[in-house]
């Protein structure tokens, strides 16, 4: 039977594209507000007291998108239940040794092995945040992480060379505002965590697009 002789089926297709669509944007904001926050601290300054709390910054910016998570697929529960937790430590983890191993290699081709590293931390943790939120799964949804992961590590690479390869900046003239003179600077490195956001969304996206329709 066509879907137009049934609206009640075309209006949750609907529903599930705008709920799909929100979370995507609440888990990608809240992914690159704590990516960004924790890369420029890192970035800018090798202090153990940044270090610190960038990595508490970043813990809790993977618990709220894991919140966003369970809420959207399910009922939100208790944020501070141990496999939770688990799941945000991964998260966390991931991002800590994605940078390490870029690091570590360094150049361009610790990018690539970076990306490559985190793309199979982040399907790891995508399978398990599954689990945590008890959905059910099948040899299809097995693989379909691989790609969300894949893209939210391609932005993460982009993030990365925007800090190690380009420098530039650009700065509007002073504009003055009730005797006060202000000037606007944009540089690359914002420009890497606004793509970073987007590639965030995308992943997002496919994430909670295939999981509301399953």
């Amino acid at each position: 039977m066509s879907v137009l002789r049934q609206p009640e089926v075309l209006g949750q297709t609907a529903r599930r594209r705008v709920v799909g669509v929100t979370a995507a944007l609440s888990a990608a904001a809240v992914e690159t507000l704590a990516v960004g926050i924790w890369f420029g601290l890192v970035v800018d300054s090798r202090t153990t007291s940044t270090a610190l709390a960038g990595l508490g910054v970043l813990f809790c910016g993977s618990l709220l998108r894991s919140g966003v998570f369970g809420a959207t697929v399910s009922d939100l529960g208790d944020l501070l239940e141990p496999r939770r937790l688990g799941a945000a430590l991964v998260l966390t983890t991931g991002w800590v040794l994605w940078l390490l191993v870029a690091e570590l290699v360094g150049d361009r081709l610790g990018i690539v092995i970076g990306t490559a590293v985190l793309t199979g931390i982040l399907t790891t943790q995508f399978i398990f945040e599954r689990h945590v939120f008890r959905l059910r799964s099948s040899c299809k949804t097995s693989f379909t992480p691989v790609v969300p992961a894949l893209l939210m590590a391609m932005g993460a690479s982009i993030l990365l060379v925007t800090a190690w390869f380009t420098s530039w900046s650009l700065s509007s003239p002073p504009i003055t505002l009730v005797g006060t003179t202000v000037s606007i600077r944009i540089v690359a490195l914002q420009i890497g965590g606004l793509v970073f956001g987007l590639f965030a969304f995308l992943a997002h996206q496919r994430r909670f697009q295939r999981l509301l329709a399953s």
